[in-house]
């Protein structure tokens, strides 16, 4: 058996009030199924995992760490608030629908954290309308991102210091990698995954979600 590089990374993802769940659930699901090499996943499947056996330990997080209900109504416990949340190496800022994306952008406390976890992750990842809080917080001044096709034109205007790349999964540039809408968030975790530990593995992982990868 070859020998691996067993680092772990822990993984933040955001929750707030009417968060679409697929921007969360998507890459949730790729980084808790994603192992150190193709023998580890037989152990996933059946359920006899430890946390040794886990590239990535995955959290989630909201403001208060009360119950945050999602768009279309289902309700999530988080496992942190912003004040017990330990240190994250990657953070998953998710979108929702752009009313409520509004109201959440006016949250100080909210863009203060995301800019304070900046400074401390190895990545920031944005999934959907996600892009939207990365940008208010001053995050992709001068840099290429995307975000959900149907947000293409107010996100332009609203960030005119941003490039918009279309029509794309994920743009990759660099510690901020942002995604598409919705199922994009899967697209950007296994990105994510071949990043850190190869091609052979985000395949893997792929598979074993029944999911097809595309480069971008």
């Amino acid at each position: 058996m070859n020998k691996v590089n067993k680092s772990q990374w822990k993984v933040g993802i955001l929750l707030f009030d009417r968060v679409d769940v697929m921007d969360f659930a998507g890459p949730y699901e790729v980084f808790t199924y994603t192992a150190y090499q193709k023998e580890d996943l037989k152990k996933f499947l059946v359920g006899r995992d430890t946390q040794e056996d886990q590239p990535f330990l995955v959290s989630t997080v909201s403001e208060t760490g009360q119950p945050i209900r999602a768009n279309h109504g289902l309700t999530f416990q988080p496992d942190f608030s912003f004040k017990n949340a330990p240190r994250f190496d990657i953070l998953v800022i998710p979108g929702s629908p752009l009313e409520p994306l509004h109201h959440a952008l006016q949250n100080r406390n909210l863009l203060e954290w995301i800019s304070k976890h900046m400074e401390e992750v190895e990545l920031m990842t944005s999934v959907c309308s996600g892009a939207f809080f990365l940008a208010k917080a001053g995050l992709l001044s001068g840099k290429k991102a995307t975000t959900h096709w149907g947000a293409y034109d107010h996100f332009e205007r609203q960030f005119p210091d941003v490039e918009i790349v279309k029509n794309v999964k994920f743009v990759d540039d660099g510690k901020i990698i942002t995604s598409g809408g919705v199922s994009s968030g899967i697209n950007m975790a296994l990105h994510v995954v071949n990043r850190l530990l190869g091609s052979e593995m985000a395949h893997t992982t792929a598979k074993a979600i029944d999911f097809s990868i595309q480069k971008s």
